[in-house]
């Protein structure tokens, strides 16, 4: 078995399952969206950057990307405000509109983003999320899930700890001596 990077405690999803995971998902996506026309993937930065572009690959209908970046972080560990730090470049009037983002832990940011958009009168307004924490965010809809995960801090394939192991292929579970100092 090959080593783990020293700060990690384990690998909740492998690189394999998220790309199997992330072509259902597309093809789930393609198959509601047949025939209305180009839709709007607006991608969650920082955390979503690489779902959004796999899951992009992916679809066989016709779409365009966007992004926003949220803060609902600050500097702890503990969820606060929502606020949003990038908006949007295009209008999204009456077109159909997909929220992709990494993760939904307490479910305030993608409700706000939901309420944010909503007033700027698109067509449609679904969610994609790649995880959910378990017990988490039963008030939230989301349309489209990747993975159920444990109530634990993780890391890799978008999400990070302080900016760091974004970029692994996997999901993994951050030790609690990463984050915490006792």
């Amino acid at each position: 078995m090959e080593t783990l990077y020293h700060e990690f405690e384990r690998i909740l999803v492998t690189e394999e399952q998220i790309q199997e995971r992330v072509k259902q998902l597309a093809a789930r996506i393609s198959e509601d969206y047949a025939g209305m026309g180009s839709i709007v993937l607006i991608g969650i930065l920082k955390g979503s950057f690489m779902f959004t572009a796999d899951l992009a690959r992916h679809l066989t209908i016709p779409h365009y990307i966007d992004f926003m970046a949220l803060s609902s972080y600050g500097h702890s560990a503990v969820s606060g405000a929502v606020r949003i730090l990038l908006d949007l470049r295009a209008d999204i009037y009456k077109k159909h509109v997909l929220i992709i983002e990494d993760i939904v832990d307490s479910g305030n940011t993608i409700d706000y983003l939901y309420t944010v958009l909503k007033t700027r009168k698109p067509a449609s307004i679904k969610t994609c999320v790649l995880t959910q924490k378990e017990g988490k965010a039963v008030e939230t809809h989301i349309d489209y899930l990747g993975f159920k995960i444990p109530d634990v801090w993780v890391v890799g394939y978008g999400l990070d700890f302080a900016e760091r192991h974004r970029t692994w292929p996997f999901i993994a579970e951050l030790k609690r001596s990463a984050y915490i100092q006792d």
